[in-house]
This record gives structure tokens, sequence and C-alpha cells, in this order.
């Protein structure tokens, strides 16, 4: 478990689960100060049970807890539409504890899953390099001690305290992507003898290199982007530079540019990565709209502004 750069009192998202519950107790046996933050989705009415039980087993390890239960999901994405629910609660709970490092307990096998599954979605670079240890969200910084970890070696230590777990009903349900390739697809390449683990992270480890190689290169093209009209924010690269490089350091300036003018964690869409490369080999004529802001060309520069609407929101 890495945990360099930790401070003294921290919060694990604890879904009950083997790798969240080994996380939570190893911190804590390190000395670490330890809250345990649990989010209920809402998908199911046994999931209040479940809490129960979580409550009783903080207040046995003197763990404290902070619980919250969602609205069940009503659009068709539920897990998008968990997963910001979730990271607001957190939000929530950083502001009132002031704790500001949430530790999470993904692992080794999950970062393999990760990679394919973005793989098989069509990401590019970026999206393959994985999750990262670190990173912010908002206030918080996220925080992945256990990401060299196997599960199985997880699972171990907790049967060989004599501690178990919960298991999620929801990891059967094979209409969620990791569900088939966690069940279906990895079991089929171990069995033909392919180590999926291996395999997809040789591609994390390559995908990490060539995304810092990317990040340096559009670094230098960019420059300094910190442009402001009338004292709003825009970004700017010039247009021969902008039209001549390769697509893949082009989407990394249009990241980066984005993350500027609109904020960290704001990125495009494959959808809109393949209308501006569809715009840019056309010549850049006119204005592009891009949901909460514009690319446009004038005569030498390229330009990326907020829309009227985003900067009256």
């Amino acid at each position: 478990m890495q945990t360099d750069g930790l401070p003294a009192e921290v919060a694990v998202g604890w879904s009950g689960g083997a790798d969240s519950t080994a996380l939570l107790l190893m911190l804590q046996q390190q000395g670490y100060r330890v809250q345990a933050w649990h989010v209920d989705h809402g998908w199911r009415e046994s999931s209040i049970k479940e809490t129960e039980l979580l409550a009783e087993k903080a207040r046995g390890w003197e763990i404290e807890l902070r619980v919250a239960r969602l609205p069940a999901p009503s659009g068709r994405n539920r897990e998008a539409e968990a997963r910001k629910g979730r990271y607001a609660q957190f939000e929530q709970w950083s502001e009132a504890t002031g704790i500001t490092t949430l530790c999470l307990g993904h692992h080794r096998d999950d970062q393999a899953e990760t990679v394919c599954m973005r793989m098989l979605q069509g990401a590019g670079i970026s999206g393959c390099r994985g999750m990262q240890q670190r990173r912010r969200h908002g206030r918080l910084e996220i925080f992945r001690p256990l990401l060299l970890v196997k599960v199985g070696e997880l699972k171990a230590a907790l049967r060989a305290a004599g501690i178990n777990w919960l298991e999620d009903p929801s990891n059967n349900d094979m209409t969620i992507w990791r569900n088939r390739i966690r069940q279906g697809l990895f079991p089929a390449m171990q069995r033909a003898g392919v180590s999926p683990s291996e395999l997809f992270l040789r591609w994390q480890v390559q995908a990490e290199r060539l995304g810092q190689q990317i990040d340096r290169e559009a670094g230098l093209l960019l420059g300094d982007i910190s442009v402001r009209n009338q004292g709003v924010r825009s970004a700017s690269v010039p247009w021969l530079i902008w039209s001549a490089t390769a697509a893949p350091i082009r989407v990394r300036m249009l990241q980066k540019m984005m993350a500027f003018v609109l904020g960290e964690g704001v990125t495009p869409g494959r959808r809109h990565i393949l209308m501006i490369e569809a715009w840019t080999q056309r010549g850049g004529h006119g204005g592009l709209d891009l949901s909460r802001c514009r690319l446009l060309r004038s005569r030498k520069d390229l330009h990326l502004r907020r829309t009227a609407a985003d900067l009256s929101s």
C-alpha cells in the first residue's frame, strides 16, 4: 500500500466491499485518523439493511461513519448519475468535517478492467492511462493507495484476520460494462492462457508514457494561454501551429484550453473531438459551438471562448 504524502486525517469511501474494507482497516492500523464515508445509491431496498450492518461494524472498530442515501436513479445511465451524486455528497462531507483527502479502494485488478473498458469504448491515449493515484476533485484530493495491490491479496488478508465483507448484488448485473469484462472477457482470456491484468496493465504503462510525452509537447506548443478578452478568460493558439500539429497533441491542447477557460475537470467528449477534427481539416472557417464554449478562427489565431449563455448562467 502506498501512503506517501497522506495527511494524518483522511476519509475512506467505504462501500463495505473487500477492497474498501481492507483499506479502511489498514489505514487505521497505520495510525491515521480515519472516517468512513458511505453513500447508499438507493438502487435496492436491501441496501438499507446493509448500511445498518456497516454502522455496527464501524462502531466495533471505533471508526466514525457518515452515511447518506441518494434518491433512486432516474436516468438511463445510472452509473454516471450515481457517481455524480456520490461525489457531490463527498464534497458536502468535506465541507462539514474539514477533511480534504479521500482515499478510495481501487486496486490493481480494477485498473486493468478500467483500461480494457476504455479501450473497448474507443478511448484514446489519455483515457487508457487508467485511474490516477492522485487527482483533484473540487476541494478534495482523491488518493488511491491500493492501485498496485491485487484484490486476491486484500481478500486473503481479511480472511486471515477473520473479517468478512459485503458482496454487492449489482456485481452480477451483466448490463454493466465492467461486470461483463470481469465475469466474461477476463475469465475467457485466462482460459486461453492470457493474463488480462498483465496485458492491460502493460498497455496502461505505455499509455502513461505516451501521455506524458503528449502533455509536454502540447504544453510547449501552447505556451502561455492565459489570455483575457474584456475580463473574460479565453485561450488562443496560432492557427499554423494548431493545423500542423498531430491529432493526439491537438486533442491535448484542446483539453488544456478548455480546462483553462471553463475550469479543471471540464474536457471535450468524443463527439466534439470528431467535430473539431473535421472542422480543422476543412480550414476552420467560421466558428464551432461546443456546448459551453465556442471555437473560432481569426486570420492568424484559433480562439476558444465561453459562450454568452454560459457567461450569463
